[in-house]
């Protein structure tokens, strides 16, 4: 007989807010470089511009839209993908295919994503609201605000602006980082050269980190450009359209930034899942 730990169904949540506590500052200039018409300033100047012109802790501007987000997001997708991932592997008594991980994955990002979209929206506009100018700024004075005043201004769809493409990116980036992850850290662990310890967990996130950013980039710039509209897009063809009169580059705008932003992010969230679990998870006997 032997023991392991697995986690609870809020841990994901919970990691996940942790490491959008650390990274968001990475996140805010990666949706600024995205909004650019054109592209005026690079991850450095943007960052410098941002603290010369509204201080240094404004870049830390939505960050209450952020874990919002992560405990609604992120909540959802790693609390379906873990669940049924544990309960097919107790049943099975061995991991999942590969092909199963990521249609689990995408089912459940694919879900975090449209849960996640009101949240998503008002971190969007938050972190944005420093580049527009003080009159056409809509100070939202934290994220249940932001909710509630584009829930009474601009009515119950606007939440959900851009769903369909915080859905889909959702279900692309779930797949890139948990199916990735556990796939990555199956095969470093059958190697035999390393043990389930934090080097293991490392590894396996920065790789899973990095297939997370080359997957869901196109679609993370059109969510943005959507989000952070003022109406001049109708809908998700047009800015598709729009998007592509800037060239094919346009779509990996803000690619550095986002691999910056997202690989340390992914790190972070399954050093502190695995810690989570390691200290707090249910104990299970087989």
């Amino acid at each position: 007989m032997t023991e392991k730990r697995i986690s609870r169904w809020y841990f994901g949540g919970l990691a996940s807010c942790g490491a959008a506590c650390c990274t968001h500052p990475l996140d805010l200039l990666k949706v600024h470089l995205q909004t650019q018409q054109e592209v005026k300033m690079r991850m450095t100047g943007m960052a410098l511009h941002v603290v010369r012109n509204d201080g240094f802790l404004a870049l830390y501007n939505g960050l209450s839209a952020s874990l919002c987000r992560q405990m609604s997001y992120s909540l959802t997708r790693f609390a379906i993908y873990e669940t049924v991932r544990d309960m097919m592997g107790g049943a099975n008594q061995g991991p999942m295919p590969f092909y199963q991980k990521v249609l689990l994955g995408a089912f459940g990002g694919f879900t975090g994503g449209f849960v996640g979209t009101p949240a998503d929206m008002v971190n969007v506009r938050m972190q944005n609201d420093v580049k527009l100018p003080p009159e056409l700024r809509r100070n939202y004075t934290h994220a249940l605000d932001g909710l509630f005043r584009v829930w009474r201004e601009e009515g119950v769809r606007r939440l959900f602006s851009g769903a369909t493409m915080a859905s889909s990116r959702g279900a692309l980036v779930t797949v890139g980082q948990l199916s990735c992850y556990d796939q990555a850290k199956q095969i470093v662990l059958s190697t035999g050269f390393l043990s389930d310890n934090i080097f293991t967990h490392f590894l396996a996130s920065f790789i899973a980190g990095g297939c997370a950013t080359f997957l869901c980039q196109p679609l993370d710039v059109l969510k943005t450009r959507l989000m952070n509209s003022k109406g001049e897009y109708t809908g998700v063809m047009h800015c598709l359209k729009e998007t592509a009169k800037l060239g094919p580059l346009a779509f990996y705008k803000g690619l550095v930034p986002a691999g910056i932003r997202l690989i340390p992010h992914t790190v972070l969230t399954f050093v502190f899942l695995e810690q989570l679990r390691k200290y707090f998870g249910i104990v299970v006997v087989s």
